[in-house]
């Protein structure tokens, strides 16, 4: 069992940066890998990033790519996505989620956190 509680959301200006963390708590926490996902108002929730549990791999949405950033401290049990250039479209509620296998598949995922909210004012 895993619990992942994210924080570090807020409102911030185009152009902008923020960091994302997400907190898990549990003995396998290091043995899973790890993915961000977000999801606007009406819309479906889609993945942005995921990270292998070694921290070796990891991969991005072609819409983040180059101004997003996946890593994470085992040592901490954290996960992080610094968020940079960010633009209107980038607003969401965005979720951290551990599972197996580093995927863009939300399906691959077997615990998630409850979500925090990322507002990119124009």
């Amino acid at each position: 069992q895993v619990q992942l509680v994210e924080s570090g959301g807020g409102v911030v200006q185009a152009g902008g940066s923020l960091r994302l963390s997400c907190a898990g708590s549990g003995r396998t926490f290091s043995r899973h890998a790890m993915g961000w996902f977000r999801q606007a108002p009406g819309k479906e929730r889609v993945f942005v990033a995921a990270i292998s549990w070694s921290g070796d791999s990891t991969y991005y949405a072609d819409s983040v790519k180059g101004r997003f950033t996946i890593s994470r401290d085992n040592a901490k049990s954290t996960v992080y996505l610094q968020m940079n250039s960010l633009k209107p479209e980038d607003t969401a509620v965005y979720y951290c989620a551990a599972g197996f296998m580093a995927t863009i598949s939300r399906r691959q995922y077997d615990y998630w956190g409850q979500g925090t909210q990322v507002t990119v004012s124009s």
